[in-house]
């Protein structure tokens, strides 16, 4: 066999939990080592501290795991199912570190603030004061600073050196120091002061020390590792909730009696009761039983929906009326809760090319810092200056170039953000969809579903002269009631809003592809094409004709009505606009973009979408394989798309575009081929999705530029021998907070709809059809 004649070969995607990472340089360093495994491609994120590993089928994970230990961290597996709770177990695990990084912090705050103290202000220096400072500063290099003293040692094993290396050499260079000074300097002397200036000029260390140096630095880079910490758990919290948001035990169907189970336990197929208040076990379809169902915990939603035997539920939503007895269609990780809920992990363990850009910088930056560091000692000491001088310079070039910020700009920001996303009801697939946010120009909207409710509805009446509508409306509407079809349907349905029960049926008879007739309150009543009536001598007047004519003009559908030998109306039927398509549209073109809509059904009902929302461009009859083709059209015209759609006939448009989005009330292979899911069907959340990713990559941005701008404007002055190593240590470790609470900003994130109230699909808010005579 050839070698262009062999089979592709199979690969298998795994997920990595990788220990012991301590900055963005570590993240480098093990995909390198996992990227020189034939076959093997992988992306390793700092934030999550997780690797997405694609390997060639055959490929022991233990190799892989292997190779990770080689560069001096640790790797595990995920957890199955069956080791129980994995989450409760990970999240045990992240608290723990918490709990231990919060109890070195506040025990180094404790030990250095006096040591900082007596270092600024000569007012406090007692006699003996220096030896107090060590007696305190000593446990905080040792004790407090040991994660980052583990670290560069494991990693100088490995010849390797991080940022850790840079706060380990910094720290115990200017510990050393001061112990030197001590023992067989000056600095020991009874009696002796140390002024504090903040003053940028070169200085003469002899007989100084720099305790709060070592104290400070490592406590504030403690400080700086603590809120990220923090943040990672924050920034999760909205998976977690995610996945706590299910029921935790269900009444299941066994003989005709309720058995208590745990959720885990349900199987598809399984028939179990959902009682008033109680939370729907899994998704299913209704059997038995009308209700409301609150999805406002999973969707926005805050109307219940009204739901009854055939209609779909979702698992976690609340059953706010009677008893239901619902039978499982989907359990385990196949639930929406569950894909809701992986889509959001996916998107944190992902990683965007702005943030490669980062880490490969962060590689090179630490050996580059430590030559430039022993340069400056070496250049200081060759001109004369004195040793304490040169040393001075050459610690405060490691302090000050320690690039922590570098290693959180990106992580931060994207898990705050993917976190809130969840939270507002838009799931973002991959951190690489914000980088797409940013260049698109277009945005192709399918019309079923996405503009429109997707739902035929009841929008007109007309009227013969002197019939009532009220009459027209309860006697059409009883006869639809007894039909499953979609249009019978939105009759019934808009009678019922309309006029309230609605009567019985005799003799009810479907007329194949013509209508339905049967009697109603004593009336021979047909309700149908306009060729039924003709049938039963009962035809359209001249003014329900021209009404007819103008409606199915519009791409709408008219149905004619008549009773006791008359016609008397003709009811129209459409897909209506949801109310805040309109508004969604405005907001789109406020964000620089040119709305198009792209639909399969004819010319005048396209027009007369596109007009009702405020779009001027329209591409009707497109049949779905032609959908790909227009995106790719508008792609060859130089423009960037981005694609809303909701069914099976979208899927390969949004794989295609520049940026899917895929609707959530939409099918699962639409919300497959999609970039970003919107778990509302609401398309203000497409405007939500992109204001967030936008907003998101600027603050990647925002957080880059400080770092970057940091290194570069303090690392000169540091060489100069012109600043502080105490002032550098506290900037270095104040930007890396500076870059957290940034990205922690964007939990204030805000939805177009204002009031979580209004962050609802709109298809249940339809107000009585209006009357024209």
């Amino acid at each position: 066999m050839t070698a262009t004649e062999r089979p592709p070969q199979v690969t298998n995607e795994l997920e990595l939990s990788i220990s012991g990472m301590t900055c963005a340089s570590c993240a480098a360093r093990i995909e390198r080592k996992l990227n020189k495994l034939d076959g093997v491609a992988a992306t390793v994120n700092y934030a999550t501290e997780k690797a997405k590993v694609s390997v060639p089928e055959g490929i022991d994970p233990q190799q892989l795991i292997a190779e990770v230990e080689a560069a001096g961290y640790g790797a595990t597996l995920p957890r199955t199912e069956q080791d129980s709770g994995p989450a409760t177990k990970r999240d045990d695990e992240e608290a723990d570190s918490t709990r231990t990084l919060r109890q070195r912090l506040i025990t180094s705050v404790v030990l250095s603030v006096p040591v900082i103290a007596l270092a600024m202000v000569p007012a406090l220096q007692f006699t003996y004061w220096q030896w107090i400072s060590l007696t305190l500063a000593a446990p905080v290099l040792v004790w407090g600073a040991w994660p980052f003293h583990k670290a560069a040692w494991t990693n100088l094993r490995h010849g390797a050196a991080t940022m850790d290396t840079l706060v380990s050499m910094g720290t115990i260079a200017a510990f050393l120091w001061s112990l030197y000074a001590l023992l067989f300097g000056t600095a020991g002397t009874p009696g002796m002061t140390h002024p504090f200036e903040l003053t940028i000029q070169r200085t003469d260390g002899a007989g100084s020390i720099y305790l709060e140096v070592a104290a400070g630095v490592t406590t504030f880079i403690l400080a700086g590792r603590y809120f990220e910490a923090r943040s990672k758990r924050r920034a999760g919290a909205a998976l977690r909730a995610l996945l706590e948001l299910g029921a935790k035990d269900v009444a299941v169907l066994r003989d005709g009696r309720e058995v208590r189970i745990p959720t885990g336990e349900l199987a598809v197929g399984d028939r179990f009761v959902v009682r008033p208040g109680e939370k729907i076990a899994t998704d299913g379809v209704i059997e038995e039983g009308n209700s409301a169902v609150d999805a406002s915990m999973l969707t926005g939603e805050s109307v219940p929906v009204e739901v009854g035997p055939g209609d779909n539920v979702v698992g976690a939503t609340v059953n706010a009326g009677g008893r239901l007895v619902v039978r499982a269609t989907r359990v385990g990780s196949d639930t929406q809760l569950a894909q809701m809920a992986k889509l959001v992990e996916d998107a944190q363990t992902g990683k965007a090319a702005v943030q490669r850009l980062a880490d490969r910088i962060s590689a090179v930056f630490v050996p580059i810092v430590i030559a430039l560091s022993v340069g400056t000692l070496a250049f200081w000491l060759g001109s004369g200056t004195g040793l304490a001088a040169a040393f001075t310079a050459a610690v405060a070039v490691l302090i000050i170039a320690c690039p922590c910020a570098l290693g959180l700009a990106t992580p931060t920001a994207l898990l705050v953000g993917t976190g809130r996303g969840a939270q507002l009801g838009i799931l973002i697939k991959g951190p690489e969809v914000l980088e797409s946010t940013r260049r698109i120009d277009t945005v192709v909207l399918d019309k079923t579903g996405t503009v429109t409710t997707g739902q035929m509805e009841l929008i007109d009446v007309h009227l013969t002269a002197g019939t009532d509508r009220d009459e027209v409306l309860r006697i059409a509407g009883a006869l639809e009631n007894a039909s499953e079809h979609p249009i019978a349907r939105a009759i019934a349905r808009g009678a019922e809003r309309a006029v309230g029960e609605l009567p019985a049926v005799e003799d009810f008879t479907n007329v194949e592809g013509l209508g339905v007739q049967g009697i109603v309150d004593g009336h021979a009543v047909l309700v149908g094409r306009s060729a039924l009536l003709a049938e039963w001598s009962q035809p359209l007047t001249a003014e329900l004709a021209a009404a007819k004519a103008a409606a199915e003009a519009e791409g709408r559908t008219a149905v004619a009505v008549a009773w006791d030998g008359q016609a008397r109306a003709v009811l129209v039927v459409a897909d209506t606009v949801k109310p805040t398509s309109a508004q969604a549209i405005a907001q789109l073109r406020e964000l620089g973009l040119t709305p198009v809509l792209l639909t399969g059904d004819n010319e005048a009902v396209a027009r007369s979408v596109a007009e009702q929302v405020g779009i001027d461009e329209v591409i009707a009859e497109v049949l779905p394989k032609d959908k790909v083709d227009v995106v790719t059209r508008l792609q060859g015209e130089g423009k960037v798309v981005a694609m809303v759609g909701d069914g099976v006939n979208d899927a390969a448009a949004l794989a295609k575009a520049d940026l899917g989005l895929a609707m959530g009330t939409g099918t699962d292979v639409a919300i497959e081929a999609s970039d970003l899911t919107l778990v509302r069907g609401d398309l203000r959340a497409a405007v939500d999705a992109i204001r967030l990713s936008r907003r998101t990559l600027r603050t990647i941005k925002g957080n880059l530029f400080w770092a970057f701008a940091y290194n570069v404007a303090a690392l000169p002055l540091a060489a100069a021998g012109l600043l502080n190593p105490m002032i550098a240590g506290a900037a270095m470790a104040f930007s890396s907070v500076f870059v957290v609470s940034n990205s922690l900003r964007l939990r204030g994130f805000r939805s177009t709809a204002g009031d979580p109230a209004d962050l609802a699909p709109v298809i249940d808010r339809r107000e009585p059809v209006p009357g024209r005579n």
